[in-house]
């Protein structure tokens, strides 16, 4: 998947009985897609709660977020119900498909805290027409982009009007 491209059709459940839809987004300007690892990963809760405390960030820049991870309903529900990211959709249940569509990577569990297979993270800015603006996948569950930069950026976007790279 390359920058200006539509992102792949993408539907999930979510933590409080809903459904959520790629399609069916109408951010101001962009939705965010934060992929994480699942429960497991206290790398993962660290980013989610930093993102539970600058989403009204997000959200004055017009931007849609969202959580998600190849977890079970059952370990999605703990998540919201034991980490502090209340304010954030949290979608579950990604397929090895859809992980492998979006180009994220996957690892097997190496410890039973760990499910059987899990992605990677990844971080994925769409453009409000459904197409990628940029992206960050990470083979590990280290050296994430920093949620500070990633506004910044998005503020540098927005008044340059800079254009989406990597197509060619």
């Amino acid at each position: 998947m390359k920058p200006t491209q539509k992102v792949p059709h993408l539907e999930l459940d979510l933590i409080n009985d809903t459904k959520w839809s790629m399609e069916k987004q109408d951010p101001e300007k962009y939705t965010l897609m934060v992929f994480y690892r699942g429960y497991h990963c206290p790398v993962c809760k660290k980013q989610l709660e930093s993102l539970k405390d600058k989403l009204s960030e997000f959200v004055d820049r017009g931007v849609n977020v969202i959580a998600v991870s190849m977890d079970t309903e059952e370990r999605a529900k703990k998540t919201g119900e034991e980490w502090d990211i209340e304010s954030i959709p949290v979608g579950f249940e990604l397929s090895k498909e859809q992980a492998k569509e979006w180009g994220l990577y996957l690892s097997k569990g190496i410890s039973d805290k760990e499910p059987e297979l899990f992605s990677e993270p990844g971080l994925f800015l769409i453009k409000k027409d459904g197409t990628l603006y940029c992206s960050a996948v990470q083979t590990m569950p280290f050296a994430r982009p920093q949620l500070d930069d990633l506004l910044k950026a998005i503020d540098f976007i927005e008044d340059k009007d800079y254009p989406a790279r990597g197509e060619a």
